[in-house]
């Protein structure tokens, strides 16, 4: 795995537990936010059907991080159906695009890892921001 989707998945599993420990929940988060979540799904459909050109019909990666995030936002039915929709226009998108795996897939797949990245820092910025200091983890085991 290349260091770029490395730290795409680096900072999804940081933003991961810092959703759930903030209490966000999809209904919670202003319409921008909702949207880049969207735009994140829709990479990450992107990233699966990139990943299993190279990797094949088996590797569920990506989709498993999907289901990780939807667990996370805790979205409403209507969301969720929203962000599942994203991620399989995602995959379907990529998918009709590169039937086989060399350097324009591979290509494709750090294009939309950067994509994801800048996605997920935004999003996992503006949890940071609204995380009150009484919920925000200590900076050392002597402030406890």
């Amino acid at each position: 795995m290349n260091r770029l989707l490395r730290n795409v998945l680096l900072t999804l599993v940081i933003l991961a537990p810092t959703l759930s420990a903030s209490g966000a929940l999809a209904q919670e988060r202003s319409p921008v936010e909702r949207q880049k979540l969207l735009d994140l799904a829709f990479a990450i459909g992107e990233s699966h059907a990139l990943r299993q050109v190279c990797r094949g019909a088996d590797d569920q990666y990506w989709r498993s991080r999907m289901v990780r995030l939807t667990e996370v936002e805790k979205a409403d039915q209507a969301f969720d159906a929203q962000l599942r929709d994203r991620f399989n226009t995602g995959f379907a998108a990529r998918q009709g695009q590169f039937p086989q795996c060399d350097d324009d897939s591979r290509r494709a797949e750090q294009q939309v890892a950067r994509k994801g990245q800048a996605l997920s820092a935004k999003l996992s910025q503006a949890m940071r921001i609204r995380t009150p200091p009484e919920q925000a983890a200590p900076d050392s085991v002597a402030d406890h």
